[in-house]
């Protein structure tokens, strides 16, 4: 059973409820120790005073502000705890917005929020449901760990999800920080119509067990191979980039390709060839609540639990069905 890395009370308008947030992810990377070269000394990292190079116990250890140069202002850790708004123990949602209209560069970590306590339970899927319904966020700060947060906090089946975002003048600005960025949008054409026909043919439904971090693969398999003494197969160069007189030829290659029955992007697709581009096309237009209104007109199992992505697809599949049973 996981272990809670911060406990308090979610607020929305009057309303609370006591809550726990858990790591909604786990780190595969595989992680190497330092040695000193030619030898098996391990190499460590320890914290030494400055002035007279010994070593310093943790406890003896504490934060401060350097106000001016060799100045210190000492900082207690419970004197920021007595700062922090609801003394680090409140997620304060202050406003809802549309999921979206946030921009993915401001999402940071995600973690998963639970109620602390079966009594708790009822508010806690009251606020889950209303922003499924809503389809949208409740943004909120919260300090933690001596930091506060700017969060958004959605809902996922049957779990409240909060994810920390970047405060706005953390995001960098791409029109000052690139060096390179197009001057126009492109415009349509031949170019802009078969690229469009090779996302369409490389298309396939979310499925993330689908994807893995074959790079770390090849670490492990590194790893292996040196302790048995063996040799491992280089990998392939990176790609030159596409000539732009060349660009027509690429794209038809990569699109006869992508249509290839046998190849690889062909057998991974999902995607129904039933499927109505402009049905799904006329559901995206629809707020979560028309969506949901059809869903329950057709009487769709499962639709209050449903987030809108799903209403879309469920009403898309719910067509084509009946179209089916017409003919």
């Amino acid at each position: 059973m996981a272990r809670a890395i911060w406990t308090g009370v979610i607020t929305f308008g009057l309303a609370s409820v006591p809550v726990g947030l858990y790591t909604a992810t786990e780190d595969h990377t595989v992680h190497f120790h330092q040695l000193q070269r030619g030898t098996a000394d391990r190499i460590r990292n320890r914290r030494v005073n400055e002035r007279t190079g010994e070593e310093v116990d943790s406890k003896d250890i504490v934060m401060a502000f350097e106000a001016a140069e060799g100045e210190y202002v000492v900082i207690d850790p419970d004197e920021l705890d007595e700062i922090a708004p609801g003394r680090s123990k409140a997620i304060e949602i202050s406003d809802f917005v549309d999921l979206a209209d946030m921009e993915p560069v401001y999402f940071a970590r995600t973690y998963y929020v639970a109620p602390r306590g079966k009594e708790h339970l009822k508010v806690y899927e009251l606020l889950r449901a209303a922003l499924a319904e809503a389809d949208k966020a409740g943004i909120a700060t919260f300090v933690m760990r001596g930091r506060q947060y700017l969060t958004a906090l959605r809902a996922a089946d049957q779990v409240l999800v909060l994810q920390t975002l970047h405060w706005a003048d953390e995001v960098r600005d791409p029109g000052r920080e690139l060096p390179e960025l197009p001057s126009g949008r492109a415009g349509r054409g031949k170019e802009l119509d078969m690229a469009l026909q090779l996302v369409d043919a490389l298309s396939s439904d979310w499925d993330p067990a689908r994807y893995h971090d074959t790079y770390q693969e090849k670490v492990r398999e590194l790893v292996k191979a040196k302790a048995e003494g063996r040799d491992i197969a280089l990998a392939e160069e990176a790609p030159e980039a596409t000539n732009v007189v060349d660009l027509m030829d690429v794209l038809q290659h990569s699109l006869d390709q992508a249509r290839s029955p046998g190849s690889g992007a062909a057998q991974q697709r999902r995607k129904p060839a039933a499927e109505s581009p402009a049905r799904k096309s006329e559901l995206r237009r629809m707020s979560k609540s028309e969506l949901y209104q059809q869903a329950s007109d057709q009487k769709l199992p499962g639709r209050s639990k449903m987030t809108r992505d799903q209403l879309i697809d469920a009403l898309a599949r719910a067509g084509r069905r009946g179209k089916k049973t017409a003919a």
